[in-house]
């Protein structure tokens, strides 16, 4: 099923988890470990050049390897089959060493270790990528009102660029996140059968050093094997990712709503029509967003009950993570493709926000004036003052400054000058200005 992979991933993420490219670093991991064994003296030197011409994906049969993968178990058995006898042709003695001194689980964990490097690099190089097209909106919007809403309603009003800020402070976060875990995470899987290295002897701590430091993986105190935190960690990242990219593309889908319509996604060639209407213009892209945000958690949830495994070697719990963490990251990359280019394009349309902030005639400004009453008589006795003339207002259709100067209640502590000032929203914006400008600070000095 790959006719949805351009709406769902990027083509790189496709090509990072590739079946040829995950064949191709468990290969990777083969040819790093005939290197090692030789540096190690574990292996003659002659036997490394066999071994390394043919690690290379393209010379290996992927239905043969895949149809014995169905009986074998897993995909490294098979494979270092194949390779064996590829290099056994060239040369027998060489033939010995092929995989010598490590288990399937060794091959499979560190080639998936390579394949993550992989997608980190590209996660954090599109991570930049967003950071900076939200810091141009959150610096080009200081002055745009919109009303801000709580419980699908209308509340108070905010700036277009306090909304960006927020979604810029939470990318910034999943930068630092993900510089975290990669810590953690790009870590060698070398322990043999069992994680002792055993079958090597007196020789296995150093040619576990000479793998790691071949493959510029970082050595881990014991082997991982049925300790599967580091790929929960990735799968819960990548998870939080796409929820906090489904909250972007849920507000963007809901401001572009036909009876909203102060933002829409960037128009384009057959972007977003319908098959009836030809009028539509569907937030695609905001909908891929949405559609990760709900399949991800889903799958997250399958990397953590994977991880009670057995002893010491998982029965189930390892299979499950196999086609799980690249779909999970597979999804949260083209839904961070599809926000970046949402973004990049967002037409945005002031005289509609303006217009929205006038729809329920003031009452938007209900708490501001309710808050300027309360420094002379109180806040509980100014909220319920305010309160029914914000009901007075909704039944009878007029305004709330109509009403609030129809109350001598009011006007006789409140001016019609000071009324009007307290109706206008560019005057109750509190510290967002104050905000944002903390949030584009950190986010300049996090690119130091």
């Amino acid at each position: 099923m790959r006719l949805l992979d351009p709406l769902f991933t990027t083509s790189r993420m496709q090509e990072i988890f590739s079946d040829a490219s995950r064949l191709q670093r468990m290969l990777d991991f083969e040819a790093a470990l005939a290197r090692a064994l030789a540096q190690a003296g574990v292996a003659p030197q002659a036997s490394v050049a066999p071994i390394e011409a043919h690690c290379k994906s393209n010379l290996f049969s992927h239905d043969l390897i895949s149809q014995a993968a169905a009986q074998a178990g897993n995909l490294t058995i098979p494979l270092v089959q194949q390779l064996t006898a590829f290099v056994a042709r060239a040369d027998e003695k060489a033939a010995g060493f092929v995989h010598f001194g490590a288990t399937s689980h060794d091959a499979i964990d560190t080639g998936l270790i390579l394949q993550l490097r992989d997608a980190f690099d590209d996660t954090e190089k599109e991570l930049a990528r967003l950071s900076s097209v939200l810091r141009r909106l959150t610096e080009s919007h200081k002055q745009t009102v919109l009303a801000g809403r709580t419980w699908m309603q209308q509340a108070s009003p905010i700036t277009l660029s306090l909304k960006f800020a927020g979604w810029l402070d939470a990318i910034g976060r999943y930068r630092e996140r993900f510089a975290e875990t990669r810590k953690r995470v790009e870590v060698l899987q070398f322990g043999g059968a069992v994680g002792t290295l055993a079958a090597l002897g007196t020789n296995g701590l150093q040619v576990e050093h000479a793998l790691a430091a071949d493959l510029k993986l970082t050595l881990p105190n014991v082997p991982w094997h049925s300790q599967r935190d580091r790929l929960a960690e990735v799968a819960t990242t990548y998870g939080l990712l796409a929820g906090t990219l489904g909250k972007i593309a849920r507000d963007i889908s809901l401001l572009s709503q036909t009876e909203i319509g102060e933002l829409n996604e960037p128009p384009g060639p057959g972007r977003g029509g319908s098959s009836t209407l030809p009028h539509k213009r569907n937030p695609v892209g905001s909908s891929v967003a949405l559609a990760a945000a709900i399949r991800v958690p889903g799958l997250v949830s399958t990397m953590l009950s994977a991880m009670v495994q057995e002893h010491e070697r998982g029965l189930g719990g390892w299979q499950a993570e196999w086609d799980t963490l690249p779909e999970i990251c597979m999804l949260a990359a083209g839904s961070l493709s599809h926000i970046i280019a949402i973004l990049d394009g967002l037409e945005i349309h002031k005289d509609a926000m303006a217009r929205n902030l006038d729809a329920t005639h003031g009452l938007l400004m209900a708490e501001a004036v309710a808050i300027a009453l309360a420094k002379q008589i109180g806040k509980m006795p100014a909220h319920r003052l305010i309160e029914r003339a914000s009901l007075r207002a909704m039944e009878s259709g007029h305004t709330l400054r109509e009403v609030l100067l129809a109350e001598t209640e009011i006007t006789s502590r409140l001016s019609s000058d000071e009324i009007d000032s307290l109706l206008n929203p560019q005057n109750y914006l509190g510290s967002a200005h104050a905000m944002i400008d903390r949030v584009l600070s950190a986010s300049k000095q996090s690119l130091r």
